[in-house]
């Protein structure tokens, strides 16, 4: 079960964006101001560099947004939160 909800201020994920996080939790769910929710990770690509998984989710009018991955520009612990700043998306691999 997951413990920790973060709700945005919009209804979709762009470059820029900033939120704050649960500092101890690099698992959360994601609450969009559309009322559809997607299960999110913080972790490192294959650099070292921080990445955000989000999983896919249905919006309200029933159009499924798949899968991404973001680039994250800033990670910052700020009174006892982990801010979180979004980079561009990283284009999903094609598969076979």
């Amino acid at each position: 079960m997951n413990d920790h909800l973060v709700r945005l201020a919009h209804s979709h994920l762009y470059p820029g964006l900033t939120f704050e996080a649960p500092p101890e939790a690099a698992d959360f769910l994601l609450l969009f101001t559309d009322d559809s929710e997607s299960r999110s990770r913080l972790l490192r690509d294959t650099a070292g560099r921080p990445v955000l998984r989000v999983g896919a989710r249905v919006n309200p009018r029933g159009a499924v947004v798949d899968e991404q991955v973001w680039e994250v520009r800033e990670l910052v612990r700020d009174r006892g939160l982990l801010v979180v700043r979004l980079g561009n998306p990283i284009p999903a691999t094609p598969t076979r």
